[in-house]
Order: C-alpha cells, then structure tokens, then sequence
C-alpha cells in the first residue's frame, strides 16, 4: 500500500513538472511582453513593475495587417480543402467506377514526396500564370497540396459508414450531392473539423512558401510580417513578444472553440498515425 501511495505521488509530480516546464515559455512571453526594454534587460526572469499595454498598442498597429492577410488566405484555404477533399474522399468510398483504386493509390502515393522537392516547380507554375505577389500565390497551393492527406483521411472514415444508410437514401430518391450534403457532412463533422483545424494552424505557420511568393508588405501573412516586425524591435522585446501573442491568439481561439469536435475526430479513428 505505501509503495502504491508513493508511486501515486512520483506520477502526479511528474504530470505537475511537465506541465509547468509546457507552460512556462508561454508565462515569460507573456510577462515580457509587458516589461520596458531596460526592465527586460534587469530584471530577466521578474515579473513586471509597471504593467506597459503601449507595447501591445504597438506590436498591433505593426502587426494588425498581417494577422488580417493570414486569417484571409488560411480561411479560404481550409474552407477549398475541405469541400474539395470531403468531396472527392466521398466519391471514392462510396461509388465504384473503373480505375477508382488506380487513382486513388496514385493520389495517396504524392504523400510519399518531400514538400522540398515541389517547392521550384510550384514556383514556376504559379509565376507562369501570374499570381506571384497575390493571396492566391498561397491559396492554391496550400488547397492543392493539403487536400492529399485530407482524402485518405476521409476515404477512410467514409469506407467505414454503413452501406444501408446510402441504399436507403438511393431508394428514396437521393443523387449523390444530395446524398453527400444531408448524409455523409453530418456524420463526418468531427473529422472534418479536425482536418479543418490541422490545416488551418499548418497554413498559419507556414514561413517558407510566403516568402518566396508575397513580396509586397501590404500582402504577408503573420508569419512573415513577424520576421520584418523583428527587424525594427530586435532591442525592444516587449513590443515583439507582444506581437507573437497577437499572432498566437486567433490560433487560441479556434482551438478553443472547436475543441470538443477535435478530440472528437481524434477518438473516433479519423487520425491514426
């Protein structure tokens, strides 16, 4: 009994100590965020003297564009992919037709490529056709290379509804959009929200491709208005950890609010890894 009770204690201590050392990188930004630069410089690990919300007023005059651009191209993004994705996962586990399997495992197979390796042919392609210093030099080729692992998903969700559910709906009269609007959306809707949620935050932080695409300042997403926003406070880290807590923030929210959806889809064997 006393070796169970000990053992107890070493097992939530534990919990306690991981959660603090997860935790703690968020608190100093946070308290940072809040200092002067000559306070930050003193007093490094304190918390703050005098509370200074001007930082946030500045980090959101720099910042506010950015987050605006970000929320603009990552919304569309997760709104194409997973209309796209849920429609074409559907298709395939539910209607046979020739060469389904072949085209299907073909899709599946570009998971199998780098994203490195697509980086100059994308480029090429979206300057061929003129889109370079716009939203939708992102857009697309989020949409277009997100959308892979979101059918094999789906498919394989969808492969697992019951068959009769489907009968039923042909018998009645359904056609397939109908039957993909009022039968297959609801019952994937924890999945859908969890490929929605894990596309949303990839695009987000996504660096490298806004970077070689959107030159224009008034057109970066946040990722990239941070880098710039670093550039004039590199000695002033309030106003830049305040800026990273802007950025952060609508990422908080979403997660938030569709959280129960998320472990949702997450319990049910829509993610398996």
């Amino acid at each position: 009994m006393k070796n169970f009770y000990i053992g107890e204690v070493l097992k939530h201590l534990s919990i306690i100590i991981l959660i603090l050392l997860t935790l703690y990188p968020f608190f100093f930004l946070v308290i940072s965020s809040l200092k002067s630069h000559e306070e930050f410089t003193h007093n490094f690990l304190g918390l703050p003297k005098y509370i200074r919300w001007v930082n946030y007023t500045a980090a959101w005059r720099a910042v506010s564009r950015y987050i605006y651009n970000s929320l603009i191209m990552s919304s569309l993004t997760v709104i194409m992919v997973v209309f796209l994705s849920s429609y074409v996962g559907y298709i395939f586990a539910r209607y046979k037709f020739p060469g389904r399997e072949f085209l299907f495992y073909a899709i599946i197979s570009l998971l199998m490529i780098p994203g490195a390796l697509t980086l100059i042919p994308q480029f090429i392609i979206v300057k061929n056709l003129g889109l370079l210093n716009t939203r939708w030099a992102c857009i697309l080729p989020w949409t277009s290379g997100g959308q892979i692992f979101a059918i094999f998903v789906i498919h394989s969700f969808m492969s697992s509804l019951p068959e009769e559910l489907f009968e039923a709906a042909r018998v009645d009269g359904a056609g397939i959009f109908q039957i993909y609007t009022k039968i297959a959306i609801p019952l994937s809707y924890p999945t859908l929200v969890t490929i929605a949620i894990m596309h949303f935050v990839g695009t987000w932080n996504d660096i490298i491709w806004p970077l070689v695409t959107i030159t224009k300042p008034e057109l970066r997403p946040v990722t990239v208005g941070i880098m710039a926003f670093n550039s004039a406070y590199y000695q002033n880290y309030g106003p830049l950890f305040a800026g990273y807590i802007l950025a952060s923030i609508p990422l908080i929210i979403l997660f938030i609010f569709t959280m129960r959806f998320y472990i949702q889809g997450l319990l049910s064997g829509a993610i398996k890894m």
